[in-house]
């Protein structure tokens, strides 16, 4: 079957080690983003192609903005408060001070201002599955939601009437949906909606556009695909010149601007050779538009 595709192009040349967590800002014009394993925050601005940098202590799993201004972070050992103007780092909570082999990793803010973000291990996750994912409520309780029997959390996402949630467990390979309450916050009666093909890599960080399609990163896929829940069909790609696409998400103007973070994380010499453009970011206008991203409302 012919799947369109459309070639991203270099946005910023960076070389991170381990790009992740990109997230649309309107009151910026411009994309967060983290590098998880050298510990930096990013602010991204696609007009002017500036980049600033925040060095961090621990390493981010994924960064959201907050209603009340500045950001939340999922650092390696739990839930912050982060002030990107003073720099000041207000920690919320720790679920697993008893599990130092473990990490926060990805995460986002659901339509109703809860930020949700799951944990793996360090070393060896993708074999061994202890991470669990959480919710930061409003007023500040974390509630463990699903687990400890994750691998790799990654992309989360929900429809855009809150009916379901969409979850990424990258060694597994599949997208499970989970129907969603968004008063309580309860997920049940999981199932897998779609997965990898072999040889078209992992599923890593993912957005949803305003037709409830999910574009999801592949890392060893060399793309983000446009996937349909409904059926796991794959109606769209965007080439990537890299091996691991980690992330994407849209913004922009029109919301049609996709950003994609990748990663030179376990490249030798000759592959790093190879692929000069790895760990940069990349964009490809498509012709979705996405949704502009809840901010936590605590």
């Amino acid at each position: 079957m012919f799947i369109p595709t459309i070639k991203a192009t270099q946005a910023l040349k960076i070389q991170s080690t381990l790009g992740e967590g990109p997230l649309w800002d309107p009151e910026k014009n411009a994309f967060w983003w983290i590098d998880i394993v050298e510990k930096k925050l990013h602010l991204f601005d696609p007009a002017s192609q500036d980049n600033r940098t925040w060095q961090l202590d621990q390493m981010p799993g994924t960064v959201v903005t907050r209603q009340l201004g500045g950001l939340v972070l999922a650092l390696e050992n739990g839930f912050a408060r982060f002030d990107p103007t003073t720099e000041e780092t207000k920690f919320l909570g720790d679920p697993e001070s008893d599990l130092p082999e473990n990490r926060f990793n990805d995460g986002k803010c659901d339509p109703q201002g809860r930020f949700w973000a799951g944990t793996m291990r360090t070393e060896n996750h993708m074999e061994q599955f202890t991470g669990s994912l959480y919710s930061l409520e409003e007023n500040g309780e974390i509630i463990e939601r699903l687990g400890p029997q994750i691998g790799v959390s990654n992309g989360i996402v929900w429809s855009s009437d809150s009916r379901y949630m969409y979850f990424i467990d990258s060694p597994t390979r599949q997208i499970s949906r989970f129907d969603y309450d968004p008063f309580t916050g309860e997920i049940k009666n999981r199932q897998n909606v779609f997965e990898a093909p072999e040889g078209f890599g992992f599923p890593d960080g993912m957005a949803i556009d305003s037709d409830d399609h999910l574009w999801v990163a592949f890392w060893g896929g060399s793309c983000v695909a446009k996937i349909d829940p409904s059926d796991g069909s794959i109606s769209e790609r965007v080439i990537v010149p890299v091996t691991a696409p980690t992330a994407c998400a849209f913004g922009g103007p029109n919301m049609n601007q996709l950003l994609i973070t990748t990663a030179s994380f376990g490249l030798d010499q000759e592959a790093k050779a190879n692929q000069p453009m790895a760990g940069d970011l990349f964009m490809a206008e498509v012709s979705a538009t996405g949704v502009i991203p809840a901010r936590y409302a605590g």
